[in-house]
């Protein structure tokens, strides 16, 4: 499926069952929410987007506990679910999404790699997280963390 296509069947479905959607995004710096917000008639489902680079602001504005950040690391499945509750929570939406990984090249480790993401998803029926590893320089990396978020979107409020 193409970007456009993916972000048109997320507008759809999001306008039809009345949804209203945040973004917490870490690895993705903001892509997320651009690619969203490219979508014309997206203020009707769209609140806002946080980048939430650093540890302090994961903490400030999201809620995300300081211990969590101590014991997993900031990319990690805990971190990602603590900032999509924290952002849908904040932001009194129904859905939060978001994503926390190692756009690289430098700051992978042997257990998290150059090209981890997590990605986060919460909303009052449920709430997800999935890992992904992708190869790629930089950029690639974020362009592929990015669509992969979305499509764990699309997948899970059809």
């Amino acid at each position: 499926m193409s970007d456009k296509q993916l972000l048109n069947e997320i507008s759809i479905i999001l306008k039809e069952k009345g949804l209203a959607i945040a973004t917490a995004e870490s690895a993705t710096g903001g892509m997320i929410a651009h690619y969203i917000t490219n979508i014309s008639g997206s203020s009707e489902y769209f609140d806002r987007g946080l980048v939430t680079y650093s540890n302090a602001a994961k903490i400030d504005l999201l809620g995300v506990n300081e211990k969590t950040l101590e014991k997993y690391g900031a990319v990690s499945r805990e971190v990602a679910l603590e900032m999509a509750k924290g952002v849908r929570k904040k932001s009194k939406v129904d859905i939060g999404i978001s994503t926390t990984g190692i756009a690289g090249p430098t700051g992978g480790s042997k257990d998290k790699p150059v090209g981890t993401v997590y990605v986060g998803f919460d909303s009052k029926q449920k709430t997800k997280v999935r890992k992904y590893n992708f190869e790629g320089n930089r950029l690639e990396n974020k362009g592929q963390f990015c669509k992969a978020a979305l499509e764990f979107l699309l997948e899970n409020i059809r």
